[in-house]
């Protein structure tokens, strides 16, 4: 599962080194002087995701985090990379209009319901494998999930589905590359938790 994820003030960089000359690109992702340098993204927000609308250039586009759930309650904002092409929710979503979501790492709780953060060891992006539809004139977007590898297992049983940069057109544009991603191996993750960091430091005083 991938409840929470968060951006970071370097994001517009490491984007826009993929993206190239994406008019618009920096304004979606401008932070303002006063801004904090981290900012978490949770469900129903709007979150800048990387999408190719006309099927060959990506751009930059901002959508709502999670497909309105059944009976218009609760939302859907992730979908089980083994299961989402056999769901008719998700079906033509990730057959047709596949995404990236670009983050700087992702959050998940351990069972005392302590936060652990997740991310590379060089904090270089995380690009969340997702697909997007549209609801009510808006578009809206899901995060895929697969098992978790043994970086992430120790916290939680499901990780997001994460490329590498040189991915990324291939994953939103080839259709027929679509189950071969969804079957790779995920790259193993960093991770901090704050509490535990904590209780370590008390222990040696």
């Amino acid at each position: 599962m991938c409840g929470r994820y968060y951006v970071s003030d370097e994001l517009e960089k490491q984007v826009s080194g993929v993206l190239g000359d994406d008019p618009g690109a920096s304004d979606l992702f401008a932070v303002s002087a006063d801004a904090p340098s981290m900012r978490d993204v949770c469900p129903s927000e709007t979150a800048t995701i990387i999408a190719a609308p006309d099927g060959e250039r990506l751009h930059a586009i901002q959508m709502q985090w999670g497909f309105p759930g059944p009976s218009g309650k609760g939302l859907l904002i992730n979908a089980r990379a083994e299961t989402a092409r056999e769901k008719q929710t998700f079906r033509e979503s990730i057959l047709r209009r596949r995404c990236v979501i670009p983050a700087a790492g992702f959050y998940e709780w351990d069972h005392d319901r302590n936060r652990v953060s997740f991310f590379r060891k060089d904090h270089s992006l995380l690009w969340f494998a997702g697909f997007y539809d549209l609801f009510d004139n808006l578009q809206h977007f899901v995060i895929l999930t697969t098992a978790a590898n043994a970086s992430v297992k120790p916290v939680h049983d499901r990780m997001p589905c994460i490329l590498n940069a040189g991915q990324l057109h291939d994953w939103i544009c080839r259709d027929d590359l679509t189950e071969d991603f969804l079957r790779m191996e995920m790259p193993m993750l960093e991770r901090y938790q704050e509490y535990a960091q904590l209780s370590l430091q008390l222990d040696g005083v």
